[in-house]
């Protein structure tokens, strides 16, 4: 059966690029609503959580739809893809969910704060029959055809010795995403921070967000919890963007040096051609 929230919870706190306080609520609402964004200041305009919807991808990933815009959306939809959550509203007074601890646990506590409850109607899953490839530049994604979610990365940062090379492979499950996955916070480079304050954003990245790459050397070491945070953190990402088919994706993704433009080009190309898959009740 269908699954969404047992009962509507709310948490504020700061967006990430307006740095701005945002308040944002997430309801229960009725089986084949599907995952929706709803800006309560801008009359309630609602944008679906689709992957046709993405209009920006360089700073985060950025639904829009009638003149309203999500940003950042991708930590908060890897925890609701984890949490196998199918219909949910996500009510925001402002452009970006609440950054929170830069990673999607934050999210994924809340859900479970709430409790789900299941609903009448099938979940239906995305089962890729088809190799799909995409490839800009030195970043390339497949996805292959897999009897279950996994997710597969290679991430390269030769240039700091603070990263280097990682890799990293999970079957996607409830318990595996909760425990290795969600942890894993965002990262970023001091440099690239000065310049988007110039831009005016990423007013809300912090020392206890963000992990904090300077050189060679993080600068905030004691807040990471793995090792290899960094690539764990790009399948969270992978997750989130992923949880954009409009459905669980039963797929083998293989990342490597990948982000959002990228995993949004592979949905693109996935839904381009009906024949690489297939609509299965789970």
């Amino acid at each position: 059966m269908r699954r969404t929230l047992a009962k509507e919870i709310s948490k504020s706190g700061t967006a990430l690029h307006e740095g701005a306080t945002v308040n944002m609520t997430l309801s229960p609402v009725e089986p084949g609503t599907g995952i929706v964004f709803r800006r309560s200041d801008l009359g309630g305009r609602e944008i679906p959580a689709l992957y046709d919807r993405v209009g920006e991808t360089r700073l985060g990933t950025v639904i829009a739809e009638g003149g309203a815009t999500v940003g950042v959306i991708e930590h908060l939809m890897a925890a609701v893809a984890g949490a196998q959550i199918d219909d949910l509203v996500v009510t925001l007074d402002g452009p970006e969910p609440p950054i929170l601890d830069g990673d999607a646990l934050s999210y994924f506590q809340l859900i479970e704060e709430a409790g789900t409850r299941e609903q009448a109607g099938a979940r239906k899953a995305i089962k890729v029959i088809k190799s799909v490839e995409i490839t800009i530049k030195d970043a390339q994604i497949r996805l292959l055809p897999s009897d279950a979610p996994e997710y597969t990365f290679d991430l390269d940062y030769s240039n700091t010795k603070a990263i280097g090379k990682q890799s990293y492979t999970m079957t996607f499950t409830r318990e595996n995403f909760a425990r290795d996955i969600a942890p894993a916070r965002t990262f970023g480079f001091m440099h690239e921070l000065d310049m988007l304050h110039k831009m005016g954003l990423g007013r809300g990245a912090s020392l206890t967000n963000t992990i904090a790459i300077e050189g060679d050397n993080v600068v905030n070491k004691d807040i990471m919890r793995f090792p290899d945070e960094f690539v764990r953190h790009k399948i969270l990402d992978a997750i989130g963007d992923m949880a954009l088919a409009g459905g669980p994706l039963i797929a083998r993704f293989e990342g490597v040096k990948s982000g959002h433009a990228t995993n949004n080009a592979v949905l693109r190309a996935l839904f381009a051609d009906a024949a690489n898959y297939t609509v299965v009740e789970i």
